[in-house]
This record gives structure tokens, C-alpha cells and sequence, in this order.
């Protein structure tokens, strides 16, 4: 197995994370949004830095230029605040389907990489996948773009943009390694908690299963799952990878139907055919190029 094809599937494992996310936010109770994603943030540094009692010299990694951190930093957090800002100044599920571009921008943006080509199966997988999440998120009923919601849709866009460059812009540092990331949520958690006095009241998880999901979501889709996307878009098939973030969505309402919060329907098994022939067409030379 090639070191492209082990990080593509490494940077894949940080989708089936993020397809916990919401199951994760539905179980962690009312804690508000910035909070939640502070105490995530400093849940997922701690588990980069646990491996550090190991590896005393990997805190040499935080010698970084600005501009390594400015990315980091902003990506990390500046794609959160935006996604939350978009659900409070617009209609959720529009505002989230507006956000929801990012993978189809990673594919874009990445053909502007020294190394890589935008072909014509990176384009179609990726609007397939699209295709594919805007049935998971509008369950098949039309949605109207309301003007007077133009500043959530902008907002919304901006986040897209945000975790899209972040991702594209990573592969440009590809000889940092992903230890920084510990740097990342800890300056990250801080800007959180900054926003969180500012904006929210503090309201802590109320019972175990509170506690356990709010530690979950460090552990995995807003933690853990940084480390993985950070070591796949430096080092595997970034195109692959945007176009089979879309399975994120999917995923994540599987699991809710799982759970018993959500309901099966032909909209999901339609949605389901569409990002899997999307995904596995805009892996086509990946594997085949073998």
C-alpha cells in the first residue's frame, strides 16, 4: 500500500468521526454552542498531548512560523464560530446545506496545488456527493434562499471557504507534522472560551451521558478527528477526500436512525446511492492508477 493511498484512508477515518457529531451534540445535552466546542477543543489538545509523556521532543513542534498558526488557529476555529454564527442569522438547514460547499471547494481549490489535476470524475463524485447531502438535509422538500437571511447564507459561505482553505492551504505545510494540532485546540479552546463569555450563559452537562458525549466529541469529531484530516490533506489524495466528506451527512443520519432520533426513508436510501457512486468515482484513480 502507497503512503498516498494509507494517508487517504487515514484522513477518511476523521469523516466517520464527524459522522458522530451530531448524535454526539444531541446527547450532550443544552451546553451552548461556544462552550461545547471549548471544552471539545481542550478535550481533543490533551489527546495529542498525552502522547507527548512519550515523546518529550514533540513539543519542539510548536516552533512554527506565524503563518502555520494563523492557519491552524483560524481554521480551526474561525470555521466553528462561522458555522454557528450561520445557524443563529439564518434557517438552519439552508444556512447548513450553504455550508455544506466546503467539500465541493476542497476539490476546486486543490487542482491548484503544485502535484495536482482537477479531473473530470473529481468534479462529477464531488456533485454527486452534493447532490447526495442535499437530499440528507432537505429530506426532499424544496428550500427558498429568503433574502432577509442574506447575512446567515454569507456567514455560512464564509465557513465554507474557511475549512476549505484551511484543508488546501495544510497541504503547503506538509512538512509540519501533525503534532501541532495540540497547539491548534489549545489556542483554539482559548478563543472559545473568549466567545463563550461574550455571547452565552454557561451551562454544564447535567448528567453521565452529558459528561460522556461532551468528552466524545474531543475524543472524535471535535478533537481527535483533526489529527487524521490534518496527516490525510497533507499527504493523501485531497481530492478523494473532499468528495467523500460528503458521506459525512449520510452517515451522521444512519447513525441517528440508529439511535432511534431519526426515521429511515427512500430520500436517505436515494441520497445513500448518490455520495456512494460519488465517492467511489472520484476514487477512481486512486486505485486504479495502482
Amino acid at each position: 500500500m502507497s503512503k498516498r493511498l494509507l494517508a487517504t484512508l487515514v484522513g477518511f477515518t476523521a469523516i466517520l468521526m464527524w459522522s458522530l457529531l451530531a448524535l454526539f451534540t444531541v446527547w450532550s445535552g443544552t451546553v451552548p454552542p461556544f462552550q461545547l466546542t471549548a471544552m471539545s477543543f481542550i478535550v481533543g489538545g490533551l489527546v495529542g498531548l498525552v502522547s507527548w509523556v512519550f515523546r518529550p521532543s514533540a513539543i519542539r513542534v510548536l516552533k512554527q512560523p506565524w503563518n502555520v498558526w494563523a492557519l491552524g488557529v483560524f481554521g480551526l476555529f474561525g470555521y466553528h464560530a462561522a458555522y454557528y454564527a450561520a445557524l443563529r442569522l439564518a434557517p438552519p438547514v439552508e444556512a447548513g446545506l450553504v455550508n455544506y460547499l466546503w467539500p465541493l471547494l476542497i476539490v476546486v481549490f486543490s487542482s491548484l496545488l503544485p502535484g495536482e489535476r482537477l479531473r473530470w470524475f473529481h468534479s462529477l463524485g464531488a456533485l454527486l456527493g452534493l447532490s447526495g447531502a442535499v437530499l440528507v438535509v432537505t429530506k426532499g422538500q424544496t428550500i427558498s434562499i429568503d433574502p432577509q437571511y442574506i447575512r446567515g447564507y454569507s456567514v455560512a459561505l464564509f465557513g465554507a471557504f474557511f475549512w476549505a482553505g484551511y484543508s488546501v492551504l495544510s497541504r503547503r505545510f506538509s512538512h509540519v507534522p501533525t503534532d501541532i494540532v495540540v497547539g491548534f485546540c489549545f489556542v483554539a479552546a482559548a478563543l472559545s472560551i473568549v466567545a463563550h463569555l461574550l455571547f452565552e450563559t454557561t451551562v454544564w452537562p447535567e448528567n453521565a451521558i452529558q459528561w460522556m458525549a461532551t468528552i466524545g466529541l474531543g475524543l472524535g469529531p471535535a478533537g481527535g478527528a483533526f489529527y487524521v484530516w490534518d496527516f490525510g490533506v497533507k499527504h493523501g489524495d485531497i481530492q478523494v477526500l473532499g468528495a467523500a466528506a460528503y458521506a459525512a451527512p449520510l452517515l451522521s443520519t444512519g447513525l441517528l436512525i440508529v439511535a432511534g432520533v431519526a426515521d429511515f426513508t427512500v430520500i436517505i436510501g436515494a441520497a445513500a446511492l448518490l455520495i456512494t457512486c460519488g465517492a467511489v468515482l472520484a476514487s477512481k484513480d486512486l486505485f486504479l492508477r495502482r
